[in-house]
């Protein structure tokens, strides 16, 4: 779909919005506005903005998504639009979240079926239209920040959806090498045995899929030392290992690798968007499988930072992969850490699939990725990190233990174990275990892959 930005436009259809309450000519009275409500009325599509009081960027993205969806529906090749604006919106971000709706909410994965149901069908332009022709640069840049930002979540999501056989931890080293190219951004791709990192390798060792870790580097201010390191938990397939996972929905975990998609989404941004900071993004990848090879419960193993882990359960296998990559990451002289990682169910049974769960050692991180997320419409909250869950994991055996035995406080026992690694190192660890990954469709977001948090983190680097 091509975006324009124009004074006038010719299309097949033209959106308008209507705040809830208010009336319009033409518009059946049964038609309340209430926010993403959709109504083909001859040649518009009036769709819903909800209460004018509470008209924000995130209703933009709603409402844009419903009507562009509708679009769709009736074959509408070509479809304008007014900027919806309410107070307080410039219209530059107004432009840039009506690009961003519509752009996600006509996402849909190929997928491999040779024989569908219907055609998919495609709108071929969307035209925002401004009153007045001194506005168009203003809602151009929006419109274009729109555009690129959105493309990368949907980029993310294909990798999210993608069969773990078709995206093996080769197949996804080699894309990442090919989008550092395009991107001119440094790469690196190591083999963990031969770099020793023993915890990757131990999550590694049931699969016959060798692991990688890569990463990609981006230089906006060579002059500094600052490094910020973004890493995403690569498992292309968690089948648990030997702490074998239930069967039911096993097929799902082919998502356990969506913090990876959103560290390499953010990565093809930046020299576009070109933020002036120095960032790499670190991406340890492999599969979790159980075979005769595979790393028991009981066993221990040596980290790349050299502390011993004592392996209690297999399927805490995220944490132990992150750990590696995080002590990579501060060898490279990384200052900041954020990793970003579908990593505890239990985060799903305390925020369900409507917010990421955010811990760490710095608050002033910690707030500005919360603050990020929930203006750009990915929610975010704070969970915490008591010296007690430290505690739990304490071994006998070894520096530390990879789960406590309990079950209680997963998603800040998850972190806890990261911590070990992480030291003193300002860091922000994301649990996307519940909203990377959805059962149904839910506005502008569709069943399966979402792309989270790839918005925030562009946003906030780009801030």
């Amino acid at each position: 779909m091509k975006i324009k930005v124009a004074s006038e436009a010719v299309s097949d259809r033209r959106i308008v919005g209507l705040f809830e309450g208010e009336k319009q000519k033409d518009v059946p009275d049964y038609f309340k506005g209430k926010l993403g409500q959709v109504e083909v009325v001859g040649q518009k599509i009036v769709v819903g903005l909800g209460k004018r009081e509470k008209f924000d960027l995130e209703a933009v993205r709603t409402a844009s998504s419903a009507a562009i969806k509708k679009a769709r529906e009736i074959k509408a090749a070509t479809v304008s639009t007014v900027i919806f604006r309410g107070r307080g919106l410039s219209l530059c971000d107004a432009a840039k979240a009506i690009v961003e709706g519509a752009v996600l909410g006509v996402y849909r994965f190929a997928g491999y079926a040779k024989e569908k149901e219907e055609p998919d069908f495609a709108i071929s332009r969307l035209v925002l239209v401004v009153n007045d022709k001194k506005d168009l640069k203003s809602a151009e840049k929006g419109a274009e920040l729109g555009r690129i930002i959105a493309e990368a979540e949907n980029h993310a999501r294909d990798l999210v959806n993608e069969p773990s056989n078709k995206l093996t931890p080769t197949a996804f080293a080699k894309l990442a090498e090919r989008i550092a190219k395009i991107n001119d951004l440094k790469f690196t791709s190591l083999d963990p045995k031969a770099e020793g990192l023993g915890a990757l390798l131990s999550v590694a060792k049931g699969s016959d899929e060798p692991p990688r870790l890569v990463m990609l580097e981006y230089r906006g201010d060579p002059k500094s030392k600052e490094k910020i390191a973004l890493i995403g938990k690569g498992i292309t397939f968690d089948s648990g290992g030997i702490s074998l996972k239930p069967s039911k929905k096993m097929y799902e975990m082919k998502c356990d690798m969506a913090g990876a998609a959103a560290v390499l989404g953010v990565m093809s941004l930046l020299n576009d968007l070109r933020p002036k900071k120095n960032v790499i993004g670190v991406i340890p990848l492999t599969e979790n499988m159980p075979s005769g090879h595979a790393t028991k419960p009981g066993d221990v193993v040596t980290s790349l930072s050299g502390l011993t882990v004592e392996i209690i359960n297999t399927d805490a296998e995220g944490r132990l992969i992150l750990a590696d990559a995080v002590t990579y990451a501060k060898n490279l002289g990384a200052t900041k850490l954020v990793d970003i990682a579908t990593l505890t169910g239990g985060c799903i049974v305390a925020l369900g699939d409507d917010a990421t769960g955010v811990i760490g050692n710095n608050q002033k991180l910690i707030d500005q990725i919360v603050e990020t997320g929930n203006a750009c419409g990915q929610k975010m909250w704070q969970l915490p990190l008591y010296d007690e869950f430290k505690q739990s994991l304490k071994s006998k055996l070894a520096d530390i233990k990879n789960s406590s035995e309990t079950g209680k406080a997963q998603p800040s026992t998850g972190a806890a174990f990261i911590a070990k690694f992480v030291g003193d190192t300002p860091w922000a660890h994301l649990d996307i275990a519940g909203t990377a990954f959805l059962d149904k469709e839910h506005g502008y977001l569709p069943e399966g892959a979402t792309g989270v948090p790839v918005r925030t983190l562009i946003e906030w680097l780009n801030s």
